[in-house]
C-alpha cells in the first residue's frame, strides 16, 4: 500500500535548516555531525550551558549556538528532511489533541479543512502547541487554548475588533497574529468565522 498523503504541509523551516547543515563547515570549520561529537566530549552538560559555552568559547551566533545545543541534546532533527517534518508534525497534532483534549479534535479537523480551503495557495505546517496555516505568510492559527477550547488566530492587521473578533494585541507586538475567535463547538463555526479565514488568506499578499 501507498503511504497516505498527509494533510499538512512542509513547513518553510526544513529548507533553511537543510541549508545551514549544507553550509556549516565551510562557515565554522566544523559538520553537524563534528559539533555534536565535539560538543558532547568537550562541553559542559547543560544544554543552555553548552549554547553559552559555544559562543563564548567557539564564536559562534545565537541561532547556530541554540541550534547545535539542541542537536547535540538529541532535538531538533525533525527539520532534517521533508520526511522527517512530516512524520514529526503528525505527531504533534495527535499529541496536542490526547487525553484530556480529544474531545476538541474534531473541531480541529474542521477548522483544519476550512483553513486548506480558504484559497489554492493555502497550506498547513504544524508545530508542537499550534497548527499555522500560510499563504506567502501565516495568516491563520489553530491553536487549542484550553481542554474546552481552540483559538482560531487570524493575521489581519491593525483593523479593529468587531463581531466576534477578539484583538490579541498582536499588531502592536509586531506578531502576525492579530486577532482571534475562540471556538468551543463545532456550532461555533460560522460565516463570520469562514468569512474571516477567507479575508486572511485574500490580505496575505
Amino acid at each position: 500500500m501507498g503511504r497516505t498523503i498527509s494533510l499538512y504541509s512542509v513547513h518553510p523551516s526544513v529548507a533553511m535548516v537543510q541549508n545551514w547543515t549544507a553550509t556549516l563547515k565551510d562557515k565554522t570549520g566544523r559538520s553537524l555531525d563534528e559539533w555534536v561529537v565535539l560538543i558532547r566530549k568537550a562541553g559542559p552538560a547543560g544544554e543552555k550551558e553548552r549554547r553559552d559555552w559555544l559562543k563564548q568559547a567557539h564564536g559562534l551566533g545565537t541561532i547556530a549556538a541554540t541550534r547545535l545545543a539542541e542537536r547535540a541534546a538529541g532535538k531538533g532533527a525533525e527539520f532534517d528532511s521533508a520526511e522527517a517534518y512530516l512524520s514529526a508534525a503528525e505527531a504533534w497534532v495527535d499529541a496536542m489533541y490526547a487525553g484530556p483534549r480529544a474531545a476538541l479534535r474534531p473541531i480541529h479537523d474542521a477548522l483544519l479543512a476550512l483553513g486548506l480551503a480558504a484559497g489554492p495557495e493555502a497550506r498547513a505546517c504544524p508545530c508542537e502547541t499550534i497548527v499555522p496555516v500560510y499563504r506567502n505568510h501565516v495568516f491563520a492559527q489553530i491553536k487549542p487554548a484550553t481542554r474546552t477550547r481552540i483559538d482560531l488566530g487570524f493575521a489581519l492587521g491593525a483593523r479593529k475588533a468587531a463581531g466576534r473578533l477578539i484583538d490579541t494585541g498582536g499588531y502592536a507586538k509586531k506578531d502576525r497574529i492579530t486577532h482571534r475567535i475562540p471556538i468551543s463547538s463545532l456550532d461555533d463555526i460560522d460565516a463570520e468565522v469562514k468569512q474571516w479565514l477567507r479575508t486572511a488568506y485574500e490580505e496575505d499578499q
